[in-house]
């Protein structure tokens, strides 16, 4: 690499948070810039193509999309995270996109409109959590004892279900001891823990409040009950 990295950030994107726990990995040293997304700067824009975080300054260069990011460190930086075989880091890279695919619909179900849009997107990812109880080993990672740019990919995914669980019980990862086993793993990681602000769970509680749809209303109750 040539020049300082910086990683530009908003303190609740979880496509950021994978980024920063792939550079944790590999212990390469950043500096994290966050923005408003609601008030992008307009050098940000000029780096963001698509106007989203993650981005990657490489000295007077930009590098855009989490998953972009991370393979151009896996090129560049050691150690290597992906599977030294070609089917395996296929597999890999699959899974990672399952990943954003999830994320895609965790953000349908804290927008849902109503109590039974909630239910369905919550049957959703309990659905997509048990096609990832049928691919996981024996543990404590996605590919056994090695972590994995996988790992990198659902430790934000799972911080999501913290403060979900905190607010009620949706049943996402019950009875699947796999995933709990998982998800307790990448929970005492320290590039995963160190991945988001120490206040994380108040913003993305504030966030959440703010969604005008039936999670905010769930915590508005949860909220008058307390």
């Amino acid at each position: 690499m040539s020049g300082p990295l910086v990683l530009v950030s908003h303190v609740l994107c979880p496509y950021v948070q994978r980024a920063a726990i792939v550079l944790a990995e590999k212990g390469v040293a950043f500096e994290r810039r966050d923005i408003d997304l609601a008030n992008k700067p307009e050098w940000f824009r000029a780096v963001s193509p698509l106007g989203k975080t993650p981005v990657l300054l490489v000295g007077d260069d930009a590098i855009f999309e989490s998953a972009v990011i991370c393979e151009y460190l896996e090129e560049t930086a050691l150690p290597r995270l992906h599977p030294l075989g070609a089917l395996q880091r296929a597999r890999h890279r699959a899974w990672m996109e399952f990943g954003s695919s999830l994320l895609n619909t965790i953000a349908a179900f804290y927008n849902a409109a109503d109590d039974a849009a909630l239910a369905a997107r919550a049957v959703e990812i309990r659905a997509r959590i048990e096609q990832l109880e049928a691919a996981l080993g024996d543990g404590p990672y996605f590919a056994g004892t090695a972590f994995s740019v996988v790992d990198a990919v659902f430790g934000p995914v799972f911080r999501y279900f913290d403060v979900f669980e905190a607010i009620d019980d949706f049943g996402l990862c019950q009875n699947l001891p796999r995933a709990q086993r998982w998800r307790a793993a990448l929970a005492k990681r320290p590039s995963v823990a160190a991945a988001a602000p120490a206040d994380y769970p108040v913003r993305l509680k504030s966030f959440l409040e703010r969604r005008d749809g039936a999670l905010s209303r769930r915590i508005a109750r949860s909220t008058a009950v307390v």
